[in-house]
């Protein structure tokens, strides 16, 4: 039988992926896009976050497993429920309302999310820290993409389709 931290940590990473997934329109709009070469191709976007957050929810349920203690566990949910509504926002920003700088300003709440996951993970348990790694790093070079993107392509908030 699964533990409620095996079933919280999967429905965390469902409903991110699930919700990212359903919120990324791949449209005329985005292909029209002028993006850099170095952009990896859009099929490897969904397997990357698969196991990005998988690996994350691994993770959190390493660390609460391990830990006790209330307060830690408390830091637990605080960090990991501010990372899901900052990595939920992004996709709505960039691809619904079509504001990649919206979305470029967001990308910077979602980047210090993952790194207070990755600090709060690494100081309780260094295989869950490293777990938390490849998503510090995707979210930074996605961070780095959002930034070329709107760098080809401002302004926004204009577009009429």
């Amino acid at each position: 039988m699964l533990s409620y931290p095996v079933i919280a940590a999967l429905a965390w990473a469902i409903f991110l992926g699930l919700g990212g997934g359903l919120l990324t329109s791949i449209g005329p709009w985005y292909r029209n896009l002028r993006k850099p070469r170095w952009q990896p191709p859009d099929w490897l976007f969904g397997p990357a976050w698969t196991i990005i957050l998988g690996l994350a929810a691994w993770a959190g349920v390493i660390v609460w497993n391990i830990t006790g203690s209330y307060d830690t566990r408390y830091m637990i949910l605080a960090v990991y429920g501010a990372n899901l509504v900052g990595h939920f926002l992004w996709s709505p920003l960039f691809f619904t309302l079509r504001r990649p700088d919206w979305a470029l300003i967001e990308v910077v709440f979602l980047w210090l999310s993952v790194a207070a996951m990755f600090a709060l993970n690494i100081s309780i348990s260094q295989t869950a820290g490293l777990m938390i790694l490849p998503y510090l790093l995707w979210v930074s070079f996605a961070a780095v993409l959002n930034a070329k993107i709107v760098s080809l392509n401002r302004p926004f908030g204009n577009d009429t389709e």
